[in-house]
């Protein structure tokens, strides 16, 4: 493949989420709330584990790393498409769509890793309680956290290996507001079925693979509990349960899209929506709204906040 064919589309259109001006106003409004909602949300989770010393726990832990994540896939996606929204210039250079492309798989595989490890400390924490802080030691959460990094990395360098060398020489339009493998492949100046397949067999391998694994793990922590205590049951279902909808929330979208093999445009953006704009509000309001020790640490940080200013 020569390299001039490589160079011909130097940017990618986004067709945006809806032409009508009306509506991208209404987007312009709903995104910039949501994403200054997100930024404040996960940055109050973050700093919340950071500075109270009662959070600095296995758990804890990765539930502020799970955050950033979150607001760091916001950021990849949202800013660019306000901005567009705003501006009606819906281009992005070639570079910064692949940047882009390997920007959002490293922190996808990143994420599923980390909601894998979470699994695993709750699985922990329930089913070996008396072993809980020998497994889960500092040394052993940096190690998950550094695993989940490097799957992700070489998730994402393994798609764009395929696909870096494939030759783009128009149309240049996505339908979309966000550069991502399915699309970008599809205008390829070759035959791109082969290499869709490939790109969907990595990415599902990935997504169900993990997805089965946290099912699997919280089948196995409600059946050990359940044969402990069926009292119990009922806690640990409610314990769970915040668990088990991030879970649902961030691979219902990824199966849907990677895996699924009839494509809708209109249910594909609405995912991306739901992915980018709702899952990151979600998560934060899930695990502090549910939890106990996280609403008395914000509110202990709220007052060192608030003391601080008055002296100042």
């Amino acid at each position: 493949m020569s390299e001039v064919n490589y160079s011909e589309v130097s940017e990618f259109v986004f067709l945006g989420l809806s032409t009508s001006r009306p509506m991208q106003r209404f987007l312009l409004s709903f995104s910039t709330v949501f994403y200054v909602t997100i930024i404040l949300g996960n940055l109050l989770v973050v700093f919340t584990v950071i500075f109270d010393s009662h959070l600095h726990s296995p758990m804890y832990f990765l539930l502020a790393n799970l955050s950033f994540m979150d607001l760091c896939l916001s950021t990849l996606t949202v800013p660019k498409m306000v901005s567009d929204l705003y501006s009606g210039q819906n281009t992005i250079s070639f570079l910064g769509c692949v940047i882009q492309i390997f920007v959002l798989h490293v922190l996808g595989g990143c994420e599923m890793v980390l909601l894998t490890a979470m699994a695993l400390d709750r699985y922990v924490a329930i089913c070996k309680p008396l072993h809980y802080l020998t497994i889960m030691s500092p040394r052993m959460c940096i190690l998950l956290l550094v695993s989940a990094w490097v799957i992700g990395l070489i998730h994402s360098v393994t798609q764009l290996a395929f696909v870096v060398h494939l030759p783009f020489c128009g149309p240049n339009e996505i339908d979309s507001f966000y550069c991502d493998l399915p699309r970008f492949i599809k205008l390829g100046c070759m035959d791109t079925y082969r290499l869709e397949f490939i790109i969907t067999a990595n990415s599902g391998f990935i997504s169900m693979g993990t997805f089965f694994l946290l099912i699997v793990s919280y089948i196995s922590i409600l059946i050990t509990v359940w044969k402990r205590s069926s009292g119990g049951l009922s806690k640990a279902l409610s314990t769970l349960s915040a668990h088990i909808s991030v879970v649902f929330l961030f691979f219902g979208p990824c199966i849907f899209v990677y895996v699924w093999p009839f494509p809708t445009v209109p249910v594909d953006k609405f995912l991306a929506i739901l992915d980018f704009l709702i899952t990151p509000i979600l998560n934060p309001a899930i695990y502090t709204l549910r939890n106990k020790d996280m609403k008395m640490a914000m509110r202990r940080l709220s007052s060192w906040l608030l003391s601080l200013m008055k002296f100042s």
